[in-house]
């Protein structure tokens, strides 16, 4: 089994891409805004994506180009080295860079700008606790997303043990859908995976959900940011997306956008509102 590093462990790698942030200040075209998307989005919904880079374009007044990779750790360095202008990221990577990424907003689920990290397993298993899972075949979104890693991780390390120990092999999906794909298809016993793609999951492919059941809901984490990098932060670019998030609600193309979303609106947050993870990342990281 390959041990997978988080991302305090990468920051050798990643922080060189930081470094080189000054230099590619101007690298995206200034009459353009590179918009990068996670697998915490769900990319594979081209209808959504089409009408978020219409909106964003109308609303912002800047071209817009959305930028998707296979992993977190791809679009982070983009970010970080400020190739993007912006990216809708996870809280881990927003927190393991916080001294590289400024906050823009934090969109709002069902009235709160918080998610929960569900542990799921087949359906009609007996299992009631992460305990009940030990030995077995586990499945993670990403090695750098919050609540299909590191909450996982977290309660691990709270009872003295790790992933790569705990569980009898672990393997990475690349995407949410894909952990409740793997677990519903028997590639994996139980999975890690975002409480609102999963709950969002419920109404776009009922059947798949069906197929595997919640053991464990984790508490409120907030919920993964847009982030742009430092050096961004006060641009008119940064300023034109973040109203234009902020307006969304208000306007027919932006509410038809967050319907998709199945999100209220965004909200302004302060960095400290993303605390919980830090907690989380310093108690993995104790262990070793």
């Amino acid at each position: 089994m390959q041990r997978r590093h988080r991302p305090t462990r990468r920051a050798v790698a990643l922080g060189m891409a930081a470094l080189a942030a000054t230099r590619h200040a101007s690298a995206a075209q200034p009459g353009t805004l590179r918009f990068g998307l996670t697998p915490v989005f769900l990319s594979s919904d081209l209808e959504l994506l089409a009408r978020l880079e219409t909106y964003l374009g109308t609303a912002t007044g800047y071209p817009v180009e959305l930028v998707t990779r296979r992993t977190y750790q791809e679009i982070t360095t983009l970010l970080v080295s400020g190739e993007l202008d912006a990216a809708w990221i996870c809280g881990y990577p927003y927190v393991a860079f916080r001294d590289r990424l400024s906050l823009v907003a934090v969109p709002v689920w069902r009235g709160r700008p918080l998610y929960q990290s569900y542990l799921i397993v087949a359906s009609g298993r007996a299992a009631r606790a992460i305990g009940d899972l030990e030995g077995e075949v586990h499945a993670f979104s990403d090695p750098d997303s919050n609540s299909g890693f590191l909450v996982t991780a977290a309660e691990l390390a709270a009872m003295d043990e790790r992933p790569e120990t705990f569980f009898g092999r672990t393997l990475f999906t690349y995407s949410h859908r894909n952990v409740v794909r793997a677990v519903a298809s028997g590639l994996a016993a139980s999975g890690s995976v975002d409480g609102y793609v999963y709950e969002v999951l419920k109404e776009v492919s009922p059947d798949l959900v069906a197929r595997t059941a919640i053991v464990r809901a984790s508490g409120w984490n907030p919920f993964p940011p847009i982030a742009c990098p430092l050096a961004y932060a006060a641009s008119a670019k940064t300023d034109a997306l973040r109203n234009a998030l902020m307006r969304m609600p208000g306007n027919a193309e932006g509410t038809a956008v967050l319907d998709l979303l199945r999100l209220d609106g965004f909200a302004l947050e302060q960095p400290g509102f993303f605390e919980p993870i830090r907690v989380a990342m310093e108690s993995v990281r104790r262990l070793g």
